[in-house]
Order: C-alpha cells, then sequence, then structure tokens
C-alpha cells in the first residue's frame, strides 16, 4: 500500500531521512545511545548543531555577518519574539496576505498594548479572502521604521511571495515557514528570516531563526531570557535544552537536499509537481484554483474546489480511501490543498491528477 501524505505540516519527510534515522535509533555512530539520549553538552550533540547550522548556510548562502538559532515555541512564538526584540519604540509594518500574518500582526497589536512600539497594517488582502498578495506604496513606509513582516508563503490560501517588494530600505522580516529550501531567496535581501521546521525542515518542535547581526546591536535585554535573540546566540542555541532529536533530523534533511543538488535543484523539482497540478486544473471545467493572480500561486500548497462544497466533501471522504492523506482544505476555506513540499513525490502528484480525473468523470454534470 502506497500512502501519500498531503499535509500541510507536520508533513512528509524523505524516506531515505526516515531510514537513516531508523538505522541510528539505537545506537548513534557507536556511542552505544539514541540521539534522545545524548547531553545537549556532549561532543556528539556538538557536531551535530554545528554540522546542521554550517549546511544549512551552504544551502542558503546565509553571509556570515547572520547568526543562525536553533529555537522552540513554532513560529508562532516568534510573532512576539521579533517586536520584543526589534521593535521597541519603533513603527513596525505588516503586509497581511494570508492567515498567518493576520495572526503575526494580530500578535504585535495585543504586545503593543505593553511594550511601546507601533505596529502598522501596510496592506491586506482579507477582503478578498486572501486571493492574492496585496501590494503597497513604499513611500508610505517610515524609512526608520525597525521592519516590514511578511509571510513568503500562504499554507493555508495558497500564495508566495517570490520578488519581494520595496520597503523604502526598511528591513524585511519574513515567516518562510513553508517555502524555505523549497524557493530560492537571497538572505541578503532580509533582516530576518525565520521559519517552522515542520513542512520542508525535520518534525515539528524546532524553528529556525536567520538574523542579520547588526539588528541585534545596542538592544535593551529583553524581560524573559528565554526570548532574547541576543542571550540565545551569545549561548549558540544552547541557553537551555534545545529541540535535539529534531535538530539531528533537520541535519538529515539539509544533508538530504544538499544531496540532490541544494535548494536550486528541489526548486525545480517543486516547479514542475507544481505545474503539473495546475495545469491540469486550470484545463478543467470542474475543479478551479482560488488564487486570483497567477503569478502568486504557491509552488507547495496547490488549493482547489470542485463545483460544489458537496462534491468537495465527496472527494474528500474518496480521497481518503484511496489512501490520499490530509487533503481536505483548512478549515477555515474548505475544499482541498494539496501541500507538495520538498519531500513529496513527483509520481504523488501524478497519482493524485489520475485520482481527479477519474472523480471528475464520474461525477461532472
Amino acid at each position: 500500500m502506497t500512502v501519500y501524505n498531503f499535509s500541510a505540516g507536520p508533513a512528509v519527510l524523505p524516506k531515505a531521512v526516515l531510514e537513516q534515522a531508523q538505522k541510528e535509533m539505537l545506537n548513534y555512530r557507536d556511542s552505544g545511545m539514541s540521539v534522545m539520549e545524548l547531553s545537549h553538552r556532549s561532543s556528539e550533540f556538538d557536531e551535530i548543531i554545528k554540522a546542521a547550522e554550517l549546511r544549512l548556510r551552504e544551502l542558503m548562502a546565509i553571509p556570515d555577518n547572520y547568526k543562525v538559532l536553533f529555537l522552540q515555541g513554532g513560529a508562532s512564538l516568534q510573532f512576539s519574539m521579533i517586536p520584543l526584540n526589534l521593535a521597541k519604540g519603533k513603527k513596525a509594518y505588516y503586509l497581511v496576505g494570508g492567515s498567518w500574518g493576520k495572526k503575526a500582526y494580530t500578535e504585535a497589536v495585543k504586545l503593543s498594548k505593553t511594550i511601546d512600539f507601533e505596529p502598522i497594517l501596510l496592506a491586506s488582502s482579507e477582503d478578498t479572502t486572501f486571493n492574492h498578495i496585496p501590494t503597497f506604496d513604499p513611500a508610505t513606509i517610515d524609512k526608520d521604521a525597525s521592519y516590514v513582516h511578511l509571510t513568503t508563503n500562504n499554507t493555508i490560501e495558497g500564495t508566495t511571495i517570490y520578488d519581494l517588494p520595496d520597503t523604502n530600505g526598511v528591513p524585511i522580516i519574513a515567516d518562510m515557514s513553508s517555502n524555505i529550501l523549497a524557493v530560492r531567496y537571497n538572505v541578503a535581501d532580509f533582516g530576518m528570516i525565520y521559519a517552522g521546521a515542520q513542512k520542508n525542515i525535520g518534525p515539528a518542535g524546532v524553528t529556525i531563526a536567520i538574523i542579520r547581526e547588526d539588528l541585534l546591536e545596542g538592544n535593551d535585554p529583553v524581560l524573559s531570557s528565554m526570548l532574547d535573540y541576543n542571550i540565545q546566540a551569545d549561548n549558540g542555541s544552547l541557553y537551555n535544552t534545545p529541540p535535539t532529536y529534531g535538530i539531528y533530523i533537520a541535519r538529515l534533511v539539509f544533508d538530504y537536499v544538499a544531496s540532490l543538488g541544494g535548494v536550486d535543484a528541489m526548486e525545480a523539482k517543486n516547479v514542475e509537481k507544481a505545474n503539473l497540478l495546475y495545469n491540469f486544473i486550470d484545463n478543467s471545467e470542474f475543479y478551479s484554483n482560488p488564487v486570483s493572480v497567477t503569478a502568486d500561486r504557491s509552488i507547495s500548497n496547490v488549493p482547489f474546489v470542485t463545483p460544489s462544497d458537496d462534491l468537495d466533501k465527496l472527494f474528500n471522504k474518496e480521497a481518503l480511501e484511496h489512501d490520499f492523506k490530509n487533503i481536505k482544505g483548512h478549515r477555515s476555506v474548505g475544499g482541498m490543498r494539496a501541500s507538495i513540499y520538498n519531500a513529496f513525490p513527483l509520481e504523488g502528484v501524478q497519482e493524485l491528477i489520475a485520482f481527479m480525473a477519474d472523480f471528475e468523470a464520474r461525477n461532472k454534470a
């Protein structure tokens, strides 16, 4: 039985990585211990976390003047950590092109009630159910602001920012949780990148933060040491016990991506998979994609619907029976969503298209 897991996260992991982890589960490199049993202060784990950082720097071409942190709390904790560390006494702009960007902005507004900074909604496409990436006039941005926050890929709505907007010289902070390592970005174009691991990096529990060093200089201590980027950086992500096993899996995934040719090779594979699915949807009179601007379409998350809610429900029921797992759309939008991250195989997309064609033939008016 072949199961195809279309989950938006936690998501499919490379089989080769799982097999390597299985092989090393009881005895990591003749240590006599599982990675889950290793002290985070041990020489074995020191090698793991340093190798993970080095490989990630190579894959993303991260400049030397950026810190790489392995944190906890998911990307959602960054919604608070970012303004706590970087926005005090300043303005912070939020480009809201999806549900997660809205949550980031909402958390900033909540925090501004007790911390001195001004969160500003730069632009939003909520009035059209986030069916496109909103635009704005860069001249409206105060050049002395702390940052412009955006989400590069919207998992729920299926949109992506490929070309970064002009922000009047203000640093861009990007939630890259669902397309990190899937699309090539120039790290030097960002002040900060952060990403939850559970899409393209590894199991839930690890959050990657890549921060330009000058943004950390001269900042006042944060109210909690655990939420202070400087403390985390000064301690090499080891201020407290980090998610050691998740970092180990991330290291294996980074090596796997490198073995396939790196981020550029992964992007080419992802474009191939996404184009197959979008071409089928576009040539069908039965299925449709809700994204209104073709150039904004995500290659990581492809939402689609049939002509009716009842048919959507039937599709999801039959898809599950055919071992297409987790293809049901997010509860806020309904329909279906195929999350086809780095580890998702091409043949899974091909099998899905065959199923979609059969379902259409049996159910079209």
